[in-house]
This record gives structure tokens, C-alpha cells and sequence, in this order.
């Protein structure tokens, strides 16, 4: 298995891919509208030489912290085939598509997600909880890729794609 970008080859797979591992089209449909406006900033995927097994798409958020903008993405969303988790393909996207962002100059990512897998990465519901935004809870969390970059009380606006 190889990690590298999305090509639009990859769209069919990326789509049934997402479909699968979701149980609906709704994920699909974000992907899709999220390309259509331009906000798929990192997108890769996690490739077999027959199948793609593992998806990741990263986009840009409104965020303001302290009435200053934090350039932020929204990792959402990230789909490995059902009978392919808990093989570490999840983990190697999240690391890589990290690590793409971070080359990028991107100062945070916000994650709507399971609240077991994403801290390993540094994902924190703390670093969230000053954030103004449609979500709360356990699995909303954040990830200063600078640090302070989320220190303060802020706000979060979600792309009209992400139908919020």
C-alpha cells in the first residue's frame, strides 16, 4: 500500500469507497461539492495495485481566534475500507496528510471524530472547547499544527458544502 494525492482517476473508487465505509452517500456528496467550490485542499489516498483502500480530504475552515484568522482545515472526511480497518491505513493517511498541511503552512485542523483514535495525533477536545462552532462535545477536537495558533476564544464557520 502507498499514500499518495487523489487524482481524478481515483474518483469512482474514492466514492464507493466512502460509501462502503459510511453505510450512505453522504460523505461522497461532501467530497463531491467540496471539489465542485474549489476547498479540497489536501486530498490523498491510500492506494493498492488493484483498489483504492484508504481516502482522506482535508479543507479550508473560517476561523478566527482573538478576532485574528487562523488559517485552519477541516479534516473530514476520512474513509478505509470496512475490511481494511484497524490495519493502520487510517493512521498512515492522518500522519501524511498532516504532515502535507504542515509543509503548507496551515496553523490548525478541526476533527469531528472517534474520540479514541484521533488524540494519538495530538487531537484534543481541550483545544477545541474555546471554539464557537456547530459541534461540541467529545469528539470535536483540535490540532495546533503552530502552537497558540488556537490559544483564545474563537469561532468556527463550516463551508456551505458541509450543509451546516
Amino acid at each position: 500500500m502507498i499514500v499518495r494525492r487523489r487524482e481524478a482517476s481515483d474518483d469512482d473508487a474514492i466514492r464507493r469507497l466512502n460509501d462502503a465505509a459510511f453505510g450512505g452517500t453522504a460523505e461522497a456528496k461532501l467530497i463531491s461539492d467540496l471539489r465542485t467550490v474549489g476547498l479540497a485542499e489536501v486530498e490523498l489516498v491510500a492506494a493498492e495495485p488493484a483498489d483504492i483502500v484508504g481516502h482522506i480530504l482535508f479543507s479550508p475552515l473560517s476561523v478566527t481566534v482573538e478576532r485574528r484568522a487562523v488559517r485552519a482545515l477541516a479534516l473530514a472526511p476520512m474513509a478505509v475500507a470496512p475490511r481494511r480497518q484497524r490495519g493502520g491505513i487510517g493512521s498512515a493517511l492522518v500522519r501524511a496528510s498532516l504532515d502535507q498541511a504542515h509543509r503548507q503552512h496551515w496553523q490548525a485542523v478541526i476533527v469531528l471524530g472517534h474520540p479514541h483514535f484521533y488524540p494519538r495525533f495530538g487531537f484534543s477536545v481541550a483545544i477545541a472547547a474555546n471554539l464557537e462552532a456547530p459541534f461540541r462535545g467529545e469528539a470535536f477536537m483540535a490540532l495546533e499544527l503552530v502552537p497558540g495558533a488556537l490559544a483564545g476564544c474563537g469561532r468556527v464557520t463550516y463551508p456551505v458544502a458541509f450543509g451546516l
